[in-house]
């Protein structure tokens, strides 16, 4: 049983190659849960009040690269007409003009809309058609009581552009994970006594779960604009 807060939103697949498409992803996000579970430790140690971003990044960048085999910094091609040249966190190659892009997001994502300018990256991306969105579950105040949990309204915002055609963007599925206890934040004191074990779980970078541990996704019935927006990205 995983621990890692997981929801995924998609549109159904109109063929048979974008149903494919639609598995591999799964496949992947299933084993960023596996990698998220199995370091869940090393992350709650260092998301912390007055802890850096680049902490829990750090963790999860190793998660996404060795793990999962995302790449870092690389800049997405500018959609035609539109002069910014999306540079996500992480970016996966699922072949010639394909894709996953990947963030992670700490203190800003609700209350400086990282959520939404994370979305906004991969829908204006050509190269993208997927997100993944890793997020606190909580953030803490300075006495370990939550501040806020981004993830719960991550969810709410990023579910609402799914599931109606009038709604719906150029992102087939998005997929948001969520890390940190919800109810308890370790104290600066207790970070620096656990610290964050890096070490890989037996088998090595790629774990994988097993079948019954996969969840279902939130799948949303094909809209009348559905063929129009693919074929304008070229998809099949």
């Amino acid at each position: 049983m995983t621990s890692t807060p997981y929801r995924t939103f998609r549109q159904v697949p109109t063929s048979a190659v974008l149903q494919d498409e639609h598995a591999r992803v799964d496949e992947l996000a299933q084993r960023l849960i596996a990698h998220l579970d199995a370091h869940r430790s090393a992350i709650d140690a260092v998301h912390v009040h007055g802890a850096g971003s680049s902490a829990v990044q750090n963790i999860v960048s190793r998660l996404l690269t060795e793990g999962v085999g995302f790449d870092e910094e690389v800049v997405i091609t500018p959609q035609d007409g539109l002069v910014t040249r999306a540079r996500p966190d992480f970016y996966y190659s699922l072949g010639p003009g394909r894709g996953i892009i990947a963030e992670v997001e700490r203190g800003g994502t609700t209350t400086n809309n990282h959520d939404l300018k994370d979305f906004w990256k991969a829908h204006i991306s050509p190269n993208a058609h997927h997100l993944f969105l890793i997020v606190p579950v909580s953030n803490w105040k300075k006495d370990g009581s939550a501040r806020e949990r981004p993830f719960v309204r991550v969810c709410g915002r990023i579910g609402a552009f799914f599931g109606d055609p009038r709604r719906e963007v150029d992102v087939l599925s998005a997929h948001v994970f969520g890390y940190g206890d919800a109810n308890h934040a370790y104290l600066p004191e207790q970070a620096l006594i656990e610290g964050a074990d890096l070490a890989w779980p037996a088998g090595g970078p790629a774990m994988e779960l097993p079948l019954s541990t996969l969840r279902e996704p939130h799948e949303v019935r094909p809209g009348r604009r559905t063929a129009a927006h693919q074929e304008a990205r070229g998809m099949p």
